[in-house]
């Protein structure tokens, strides 16, 4: 954010072809979300921001306010944003059903990917979104889990491989070619996997029906290595311990995406209270509830082993 100040300072006319967009992350109230955007604002050199996800990780329908909408529709009004938009990371479907009643929300940022698009009634939500008008920004294309790679994996590479590209690049455009999403989110962290999922884009190659076949039957072979963020089904279960869904995303974050230092940093965050007792927990009912069939109980022991 201030690298783009500190170029905005020296080429103030090159703003107006910009779009610019930031988050407020850990805020609930627009007092927050003011103060977050004026920050924000000061540290980038601009009067104004393009896209402003002014409500982050939004778990919860009761979240979206009447004071939330208000304060929306009078940034816009002020100038100060463009467009404002939220994102989430759990109970997807109930967000995206509530947000697409309210019309002062423009952009939702979420997960979406081959294990996602298998879930019914987020396809609903997604659909009531799209109507109302709201850009949806896609992002964990690539369907991380919490387990290490398996034979399913291989079989997943080699397919695509043989047709021209990259697994990952397969996941990228089974996004992109869903028109209901407007961009697609993807970590890039160096110029080979930039370039990769560049050349994705870019690629006009079509998947194929059996392409999505085999997308489908690797989601079944592996779906109990992924969590699918419906946080509200482990809560009901686990009342005293209402950070399973956090402690699967930390999990992936370590054995996926390679970044241990940020799993333990984020999972450091769980009050004490809650760590303690995480192995002495009945997984039970959990694990009899979950869609995706986690072993829940398993996942956790691996969570506290690799991450405490």
């Amino acid at each position: 954010m201030l690298g783009i100040g500190k170029f905005l300072a020296k080429n103030p006319k090159v703003r107006k072809n910009l779009f610019l967009a930031t988050k407020a992350s850990g805020v609930r109230t627009p007092e927050e979300m003011e103060k977050r955007l004026a920050t924000s604002l000061k540290r980038m050199n601009t009067d104004y921001i393009d896209l402003y996800f002014g409500l982050q990780q939004c778990s919860n329908p009761a979240w979206l306010t009447e004071e939330l909408r208000m304060w929306a529709e009078s940034a816009k009004k002020r100038k100060l944003i463009r467009h404002f938009g939220i994102t989430t990371h759990q109970n997807l479907a109930i967000v995206l059903a509530a947000a697409a009643r309210i019309p002062q929300i423009d952009a939702i940022m979420t997960p979406y990917n081959f294990y996602l698009a298998q879930d019914t009634e987020l396809q609903v939500a997604i659909d009531a979104c799209h109507k109302a008008g709201i850009g949806l920004i896609a992002m964990k294309t690539q369907g991380m889990g919490q387990r290490i790679k398996t034979e399913a994996d291989k079989k997943l590479t080699e397919h695509f491989l043989q047709r021209g590209f990259t697994e990952g690049q397969a996941k990228i455009k089974l996004v992109l070619e869903d028109k209901r999403f407007s961009s697609a989110c993807v970590g890039m962290k160096n110029v080979s996997i930039l370039n990769s999922n560049v050349a994705a884009a870019f690629d006009k190659t079509k998947l194929t029906q059996a392409d999505r076949e085999v997308f489908s039957q690797y989601t079944k072979a592996t779906c109990d290595g992924y969590c699918a963020g419906c946080a509200d089904i482990c809560n009901s279960a686990l009342a005293d311990v209402p950070y399973v869904n956090d402690i699967m995303r930390y999990l992936m974050y370590y054995n996926s995406y390679g970044e241990q230092s940020e799993a333990r940093r984020l999972f450091a965050q769980i009050p004490a209270d809650v760590r303690n007792k995480l192995l002495n927990m009945d997984y039970s009912l959990a694990q009899a509830r979950c869609p995706q069939r986690l072993p829940i109980s398993e996942l956790i022991a691996e969570a506290v082993s690799k991450l405490a």
